[in-house]
């Protein structure tokens, strides 16, 4: 039998079988009902057709594509931390590992969704497996995510073999049937014994190096699905690489919120520490200044070539109908940026100057607030008529941005103290401003085609309610499965607690023998 460590057992394996509060049920119910209504729309959708969409010549993909982009983006997290920080040896990914695992997977599995949302007719979806064309791109994406899906899920189930065995030998009296047969039909027989260690060491190795390939296959391959078209706007030889960059960006921002919320809900502070967060917050400031490499280097070589077909696409997110999603992208990017880079900077003499304290952060962003409303003022309001004269708009822009500026560096000494906080602010940050940047990457891109007149394109109430429905099922599946199974892996930290203890000499170094799990077995059993 299996005995995990006292503490462990106190904060990770016994809340799993506590009575669901009401929270629980309350957050359980509400998922529910996003979930039910997105069903019964695609429901409609399917009997009345894609008419039901906002979706039209030329504009054939919508939202649907937005959000598949997106999702399969944020999976990205759990390839970066749980395979590529392993075989790097980053012993402070231990704790979040699970979540991270868990997004990857989940967020797989939602994503396949939005391609049957986007067919209308889904039963034909094998056609593409079945029939599809080795020439085209979307046989490989369909083959690339289906890969990604399999291989994810395998990493999970790998990860998670030894704490469900510690579920099953740890399980209390009382608890439900049901779930006693579970843990033990998913243990495997596992016993921990020196030739499952062995095995299970090989086989995550072995995984890990094969799952980074394939999920950068996937995202280059989704990009090529784009840039290998002729259309304005996606002939870029630099997509594929964007595509991956973004995928790990928005991971990251993702990973952030939900490893906060589950360390603050299922309260495992213990283990998902202020050490986790400034890591990852290193990881999240390089990829963001390589997000804005790629973004700057993108719409330079499309501004300066000044092609006739290109510059219409260039010109409607620069300055037309989809700037302010654009700029907003950008603004959001900066926060995120900033948030995490601006207190890192900041030394502890700065208390003492009252730039620095929240007060001003306060009156300098009710300032820009003011003069950004009047700059976006409508042209007809006697607010935009005193500011008619360009040198005047120049001026005021200049000053709003001071005064934004102004407010960063009066909550910079409060987001220091509040490392989760800033953490969790930059992530919601980079979450919206790269979904936006999926959306940017396709609807301009399709409403100006290169064969008809302009088009336009509005979600509907359908899109809408599916959308909302994708990521009520992401949060469901991670809530319940985190009910079912441990939030953070139990052996993983444990083996982790064991070689810091030996590296410390509180605890005897085992010499090397031909499995590498000496000093977690100690712990974990024989």
């Amino acid at each position: 039998m299996l005995k995990a460590d006292p503490h462990d057992k106190e904060k990770l394996i016994d809340p799993l079988f506590a009575p669901p509060g009401r929270r629980f049920w309350g957050a359980l119910l509400a998922l529910s009902a996003i979930i039910g209504w997105g069903a019964a729309m695609y429901v409609r959708q399917v009997t009345l057709g894609l008419g039901e969409t906002g979706m039209n010549r030329p504009v054939y993909w919508g939202l649907y594509m937005v959000n598949f982009i997106f999702l399969i983006g944020v999976s990205m997290a759990g390839t970066l931390i749980s395979a590529a920080l392993q075989l790097t040896g980053a012993e402070w990914r231990r704790p979040i590992t699970r979540i991270a695992e868990t997004l990857t997977v989940f967020g797989l599995l939602v994503a396949a969704l939005q391609i049957l949302f986007d067919m209308g007719r889904p039963e034909r979806a094998a056609f593409v497996l079945q029939y599809g064309r080795l020439q085209s791109p979307l046989l490989w994406d369909a083959t690339s995510l289906t890969i990604y899906i399999l291989t994810s899920m395998l990493a999970l189930y790998l990860q998670l073999l030894p704490d469900i065995a510690l579920l099953r030998d740890n399980f209390p009296p009382k608890g439900p049937a049901w779930r006693r047969q579970l843990y033990s039909l998913l243990a495997f027989g596992w016993r921990g014994n020196r030739e499952q260690w062995s095995r299970l060491d090989k086989t995550i190795t072995v995984i890990s190096v094969l799952i980074i390939p394939i999920g950068v296959s996937l995202h280059t391959v989704t990009s090529w699905i784009f840039s290998t078209t002729v259309q304005p706007g996606w002939k870029s030889t630099i997509l594929g690489p964007y595509f991956v960059v973004g995928a790990i960006f928005s991971g990251i921002g993702l990973l952030f919120i939900v490893m906060t919320m589950v360390r603050r809900l299922l309260r495992v502070e213990d283990y998902i520490q202020m050490r986790q967060y400034t890591n990852l917050g290193w990881l999240f400031i390089v990829m963001s200044v390589v997000w804005f490499y790629f973004t700057y280097t993108e719409h330079l070589t499309l501004a300066a070539e000044q092609e006739t077909q290109e510059f219409p696409v260039l010109a409607a997110k620069l300055w037309g109908e989809f700037a302010p999603a654009f700029w907003g992208m950008v603004a959001l990017m900066i926060v995120a940026f900033g948030t995490l880079v601006i207190p890192k900077l900041m030394p502890a003499a700065a208390a003492r100057v009252p730039v620095f304290r929240p007060r001003y952060a306060l009156a300098s962003g009710g300032v820009a607030g003011v003069l950004l409303f009047a700059l976006l003022t409508p042209q007809s309001t006697p607010v935009s008529a005193a500011l008619a004269n360009v040198n005047t708009r120049t001026v005021v822009w200049i000053l709003q941005l001071a005064f934004a500026v102004g407010t960063g560096l009066g909550l910079s000494l409060w987001l220091k103290r509040e490392l989760v906080a800033a953490s969790v602010i930059a992530g919601a940050c980079v979450v919206v401003a790269m979904w936006l940047e999926r959306w940017l990457i396709i609807i301009p891109v399709l409403t100006h085609p290169r064969l008809v007149s302009y088009s336009t394109y509005l979600p509907t109430l359908t899109e809408i309610a599916l959308t909302a429905a994708s990521f009520a099922l992401l949060a469901l599946l991670s809530m319940v499965f985190f009910k079912l199974f441990p939030a953070v892996s139990i052996w993983e930290v444990a083996e982790g607690r064991a070689k810091e203890e030996a590296a410390q000499g509180k605890a005897p170094i085992v010499k090397p023998t031909p499995f590498p799990r000496s000093t977690l077995r100690r712990r974990l059993g024989p």
